[in-house]
């Protein structure tokens, strides 16, 4: 996702959202209450963003694309779906079977996918959609219904992971970085785990007093933590400074441990920003990667707009790659965004613009989707294989597995 300005700067919230927020407020202190006075920063972040009925992801809000919060790569063009799709086809030409796309968004890389599949004459037979989200199902409908006949008829949603394992193609675009992830302070040789406890009653932004507030609370790290922690440290090249902010997602290696059984042949593909392990936990990144996304506008605060913000943080790579090879899963490519789409011809769709007007406008989305300075280098894509031992197109002039 692609967000923009400073927490300083953040616009203040309707009467809507400062209502939804108030009634996510409350779920989090009674919940905090009734564990004592303090939540897991994970658990703080799964009420936030998946509470049934109210978490950011679970009710109804204008999310995704410049009236959201953030921007994704489908959003800012269908050169990435249809990128995607060729890539998806390689793998359906040998698998057959379906796709099957978690998290589908507004739908938009659902429509590039099948129409440019269309044109390839790879059809998948079937084509799901696995939503959490109420809303952005109903919204995933009424863009695709767009689609042709012969394409609409594929489509299915799905509530959870389908029980008889697929053959074809698992997606995941910006999903792994949504996952709640745990928060850590090292110094040096203690650790200690950021939780969520309540603040102070002040002055809410829309002026009234009173508000229930969040505040960071430290707490000793449990036994689960402390090893995840240990594991980390012993693999990186240097030691971390002290004072050392950063966060640890527990939830990867069962969260691959379902797709990986979701996966009877074919490719699991992630796309994510993110870092292999040695770089995700740099010396100098010392205050984490923890990012909110607010109307187009990234801040480092968690604690407010609770419930009508996002919150994510980078994807550590090299656990997905470690949960993966658990799970019975071979990683079959690790590259850039960039070089991901330049493999698959994303130039060439450039120059396939019908006139010179058009080969302009898909040139610009092309260059967000692949300059360094925007999508190209900070996210990445990872494949994840079982029964399928062909090279994979999209990872043909970059490969960094090495690096995982």
């Amino acid at each position: 996702m692609i967000p923009s300005g400073a927490h300083s700067m953040l616009p203040s919230l309707s009467p809507e959202e400062q209502r939804h927020s108030d009634a996510v407020t409350q779920l989090i202190a009674a919940e905090l209450a009734a564990a004592g006075g303090w939540l897991s920063f994970e658990r703080f972040m799964e009420l936030a963003l998946y509470a049934p009925g109210l978490g950011y992801y679970s009710a109804g809000a204008a999310k995704i694309g410049p009236g959201g919060d953030f921007t994704t790569a489908p959003e800012l063009s269908a050169l990435f779906g249809r990128c995607v799709a060729r890539q998806c086809a390689q793998v359906l030409s040998a698998t057959g079977g379906e796709i099957l796309e978690l998290g589908a968004g507004t739908g938009s890389l659902a429509a590039a996918l099948l129409t440019e599949l269309a044109a390839l004459g790879v059809l998948p037979a079937r084509y799901a959609i696995l939503e959490v989200s109420a809303d952005l199902a109903a919204r995933q409908r009424a863009r695709l219904a767009q689609l042709p006949a012969a394409l609409r008829g594929r489509m299915v949603w799905l509530q959870r992971l389908p029980e008889r394992a697929l053959h074809g193609v698992i997606l995941a675009n910006e999903i792994a970085d949504a996952l709640p992830f745990r928060r850590v302070h090292w110094d040096d040789k203690s650790l200690k785990e950021i939780g969520v406890a309540r603040g102070e009653s002040g002055e809410r932004r829309d002026g009234r007093d009173g508000a229930i507030t969040f505040c960071a609370r430290a707490a000793p790290a449990d036994a689960a933590l402390t090893r995840a922690w240990e594991e980390i440290l012993a693999g990186l090249p240097v030691p971390l400074p002290p004072d050392y902010t950063s966060e640890v997602c527990l939830r990867v290696a069962p969260w691959i441990g379902s797709l990986a059984d979701a996966l009877a042949s074919g490719v699991l593909l992630l796309c994510d920003y993110g870092l292999p392990r040695a770089q995700y936990y740099h010396p100098q990144r010392v205050s984490g990667t923890l990012r909110c996304h607010f109307r187009q506008r990234a801040h480092e605060d968690p604690h407010i707009n609770v419930g009508v913000q996002d919150i994510t943080a980078w994807v550590d790579f090299t656990r997905i790659a470690e949960a993966a090879a658990g799970a019975g899963l071979a990683v079959s490519g690790f590259a850039t965004q960039a070089a991901f789409l330049l493999a698959l011809g994303i130039e060439e769709l450039v120059a396939a613009g019908s006139d010179e007007l058009a080969r302009a406008r898909l040139a610009g989305e092309a260059q967000r989707l692949l300059l360094p300075g925007e999508m190209g280098e900070s996210f990445k894509a990872l494949a994840l294989s079982r029964g399928f031992d062909a090279p994979l197109t999209g990872f043909a002039l970059q490969d960094l597995r090495h690096s995982l």
